[in-house]
């Protein structure tokens, strides 16, 4: 598979997208105005602490209070493992019960200073979720200060490489630390790895430095732009290709290679057309494809993508494919092809949370099982962890994927003014029956030998022509003459009935 990172920059906003073979998998976007904050680290201060939600309240300076759960408070060593211990056990059946986690008022109190980090940008109504258990990612590894413990990525699979790295951990570490060794510290040397946990060990004691001076709320760290974040976290071998059409970044892009990934070989371009790169492309059109909440099949079948508060749903339909042999090879093909749309589009969009995927219903287990293997094989590659339930035999499939920032369309939209979010508007008749209503209540208390029926130019056409006799009606026995007055500033909702 061809992978390519194209990069967009402006004074205003910052655009990475990961190619694969030809077309957008995945696309990060960086506003200045609104840049992320996840992976920032904030001093804090509690302000309240909910013992009936395990959580609390705490103020790092932003417009919400940031959420910060019980787990997320307790010291790996001390607290976690204790608890895990001491709460978890074989119930009847032989099922082992959640671990019993401390009250969170026996953790925390109202007015506490703490150390946290960013785990979740705000989304929607919802303010940011915090740690207290830092990491601060490097380029082979993770330093987590607070957990003495050494991980593996588990997309590294040879498991005698695993051990080699595992051990070289163990003996480099300072004594106490926790180290997640990245993916692409496979094949890496001792020498690679003490670089990076030197420099990392460096980065956390100015963190400390900066949080024993600085008032609470007060941010103490910032995470690195979304150039040098996805440097840092998707280029690896597989990508052959880097477009930039910034001078000034690709410099930057030149050096970071230079510095951490100098055996590599890179095809590294300066963009430099008259045309616009993503235009130039053909991203741009993807990006407004990705908008849409109809999906085409190559075979004629769509899928439809509705995000709500709550979930994510996706209804898959066979539309316009008819299939060539049976009524059950072509649902099969359908949900076959479908299946790799959905695990494409939950890439590109960054959807996450709970999903719910309404393949079409298939009367065979062999062929659920086959749309289930297939679904769990195209989200393989998703660096986004998900899990998966079994097809139902309703045909549905219920998902999780880890939502870390805002998907697609909270960044690049916002809710319709015209319909105020809902999606859909009043008709044109019921618009006009609703006034007629209001008509009739209304026009014996206004003064005067006329009204004036202020009115959306849809709404008056439809008034003065088949809904002309109500009109008459009105008239009739009001003893008062009605004006329509057409107004195209007008929401199509929206009328105004006044005396003239």
């Amino acid at each position: 598979m061809t992978k390519e990172l194209v990069i967009n920059t402006t004074s205003h906003e910052t655009r990475v997208a990961l190619l694969e073979n030809g077309h957008i998998a995945e696309l990060y976007i960086e506003r200045i105005r609104e840049r992320g904050i996840v992976g920032n680290i904030y001093k804090g201060k509690v302000l309240r602490v909910l013992p009936g939600m395990q959580a609390a309240f705490v103020d790092i300076g932003l417009e919400k209070a940031a959420f910060l759960y019980v787990a997320d408070v307790l010291d790996e060593v001390q607290g976690v493992e204790r608890y895990i211990d001491e709460g978890s056990a074989l119930a009847e059946g032989g099922k082992e019960e959640a671990p019993i986690l401390p009250p969170i008022q026996d953790l925390l109190q109202e007015g506490q200073e703490v150390l946290v980090q960013v785990s979740k940008e705000p989304i929607g109504t919802k303010g940011a979720r915090i740690t207290a258990h830092i990491s601060l990612p490097g380029r082979h590894l993770v330093y987590m200060p607070t957990v003495d413990h050494v991980g593996i990525s588990r997309r590294i699979e040879n498991e005698e490489e695993k051990e080699r790295l595992r051990q070289l951990v163990e003996e480099i570490r300072p004594e106490g630390a926790g180290f997640i060794v990245r993916t692409v510290s496979e094949g890496k040397s001792e020498e690679d790895l003490r670089s990076d946990m030197e420099f990392l060990s460096g980065l956390w004691q100015d963190i400390c430095g900066l949080q024993r001076r600085n008032p609470a709320p007060s941010l103490i760290y910032s995470d690195l732009d979304v150039i040098s974040k996805v440097l840092r976290d998707i280029l690896t071998e597989d990508v052959r290709r880097i477009v930039v059409d910034s001078k000034r970044e690709y410099g930057k892009i030149v050096q970071f290679i230079e510095t951490f990934m100098p055996s590599l070989e890179y095809s590294i371009e300066l963009y430099q057309g008259q045309e616009p790169v993503y235009e130039a492309l053909g991203l741009e059109t993807e990006i407004a494809r990705a908008l849409n909440t109809r999906v085409w099949l190559k075979s004629g079948g769509y899928i439809i993508i509705e995000q709500t508060e709550a979930l994510t749903a996706i209804d898959v339909n066979t539309g316009r494919f008819v299939g060539k042999r049976n009524l059950e090879d072509t649902i099969l093909k359908t949900n076959l092809e479908a299946v790799r749309e959905v695990a494409f589009q939950l890439r590109l969009r960054n959807l996450g949370g709970l999903i719910i995927v309404d393949f079409i219903d298939m009367e065979k287990e062999t062929h659920r099982e086959k749309v289930y293997l297939a679904l769990e094989e195209a989200l393989r590659p998703d660096r986004a962890k998900t899990n998966i339930l079994k097809i139902s035999e309703l045909g549905l499939v219920e998902m999780t994927r880890k939502r870390v920032r805002e998907n697609l369309a909270r960044t690049l939209c916002e809710p319709c003014p015209y319909c105020e979010g809902k999606g859909y508007v009043k008709s044109r008749p019921t618009m006009v029956y609703e006034i007629f209503r209001q008509l009739r209540r209304d026009i014996g208390s206004l003064p005067g030998k006329q009204v004036n029926l202020l009115v959306h130019p849809d709404l008056a056409s439809l008034i003065c022509d088949e809904e002309r006799c109500e009109i008459d009606d009105l008239e009739t026995h009001s003893g008062k003459q009605i004006a329509i007055t057409a107004r195209f500033d007008y929401h199509r909702e929206q009328f105004d009935i006044v005396a003239s």
